[in-house]
């Protein structure tokens, strides 16, 4: 459920502009076009985006907190150090999305395709995955620590360093995953094998 919004911004085109320390708050951003937006440093809290074009967009220490994201295309979009807590995605596309740093806890990603997208270090804790396509994606480094990964697809997911705690092997499938040694041991553990030296 999106938070009611105050103010509307409607077919506004914001492509190539460069923004700075903006705060916008229940907005309801309706078909904007973001394309190579560069964002620095703004701030959008419990924003409704709906059918917005971040493609190839440009987004460092931005804060997208309680936000929901309907039908909108992230396509090669770049969030750096960004906060996108609790924030919800429906219906979205996100072919080639690169997210470094940052915490995407409680994000709502249920049954996004993520194909070929990659997560370096970012904190993903309790963020919902499950049924996400995540083949040939990257999750390095990142804090998956509470997050739902019932039915996730990671095939071919390069996990290394990151936190599979809490990663139910026998609910996902992970043909062909990129995991660590030490990873090898949780996931061992995980289906219930005695691991010995």
């Amino acid at each position: 459920m999106a938070h009611p919004t105050e103010k509307t911004i409607w077919s506004t085109d914001w492509d190539t502009l460069e923004i700075s320390g903006e705060s916008h708050r229940r907005v309801l951003f309706q078909d904007v076009d973001m394309t190579e937006l560069a964002d620095r440093g703004s701030s959008f809290e419990e924003c409704h985006f709906s059918n917005v074009r971040f493609n190839v967009s440009e987004h460092t220490d931005a804060s997208f907190l309680n936000c929901t994201f309907t039908r909108c295309s992230l396509f090669d979009a770049t969030f750096t150090g960004c906060k996108l807590t609790g924030s919800v995605f429906d219906g979205c596309t996100y072919g080639l999305l690169k997210v470094e740093g940052g915490d995407w806890s409680y994000a709502g990603l249920a049954g996004a395709d993520l194909r070929g997208c990659s997560f370096h270090g970012t904190r993903l804790r309790e963020a919902e995955l499950a049924g996400a396509r995540l083949e040939r994606a990257e999750l390095r480094r990142a804090d998956l620590t509470g997050a739902s990964l019932r039915g996730a697809d990671l095939t071919k997911c390069d996990l290394r360093g990151s936190d599979l705690s809490t990663l139910d092997p026998r609910t996902v499938t992970l043909t062909g995953a990129i995991i660590d040694p030490f990873q090898a041991t949780v996931v061992a553990g995980a289906m219930g094998l005695d691991v010995r030296d």
